[in-house]
């Protein structure tokens, strides 16, 4: 049943989903603020089931779902999100969600961007290029989307060291802690300021 004394979050992921678990422990008390559902476009997206231990609405749906029809808009309307969190999610977001949610959507993205962002620019992509272009620092950039890969406002940065020898996996594993640290605390921030 709606809970209108709440803060609804709604996420979107594509893969494991371990920023969406965290999502999940972090809000699952909270006195303000739930997660209210999950979509993806991966039917063997492990985040799925992550929502569905949590007894969060997991729901799957197609790309032409998603970019050609408004069904997807229409089931996440029903959520009355105050923000959506693309926690891994691939796709590129479509003008409809842009306009019925301004500023409502974030993205978490694995490098401090501007660099190593935009299309294909994810999971170990990312880490390998940092580590190949022998960077000193990487570190996570939480962002507002807009309709362009990577490009919208920033929220936070936060920085962690690239070390000599690091593989792109043990990198990832630094960052991923960056990631499950700021990401709650800044939809928190968001939704409670």
């Amino acid at each position: 049943m709606e809970r209108p004394d709440k803060k609804n979050i709604v996420i979107f992921a594509s893969g494991s989903g371990s920023n969406a678990q965290r999502l999940l422990e972090h809000f699952e008390h909270h006195p303000q603020i739930r997660v209210a559902a999950l979509f993806s476009n991966n039917p063997n997206a492990y985040a799925l089931k992550r929502a569905e231990t949590f007894h969060v609405p997991a729901l799957l749906f197609s790309r032409d779902a998603f970019y050609n029809t408004g069904e997807v808009l229409e089931q996440v309307k029903s959520f009355h999100p105050d923000l959506i969190v693309l926690a891994g999610f691939l796709w590129l977001v479509p003008q409809n969600f842009l306009q019925t949610f301004p500023d409502k959507i974030i993205n978490i993205h694995p490098a401090l961007l501007p660099k190593y962002g935009g299309k294909g620019m994810h999971g170990l992509n990312v880490h390998t290029a940092v580590v190949q272009a022998g960077d000193a620092q990487s570190g996570i950039t939480i962002h507002r989307v807009n309709e362009e890969y990577d490009k919208g406002e920033f929220i936070l940065q936060a920085h962690c060291p690239v070390m000599p020898g690091d593989t792109p996996e043990v990198l990832a594993a630094r960052v991923l802690e960056l990631e499950h640290k700021h990401l709650p605390e800044v939809v928190e921030k968001l939704l409670l300021k």
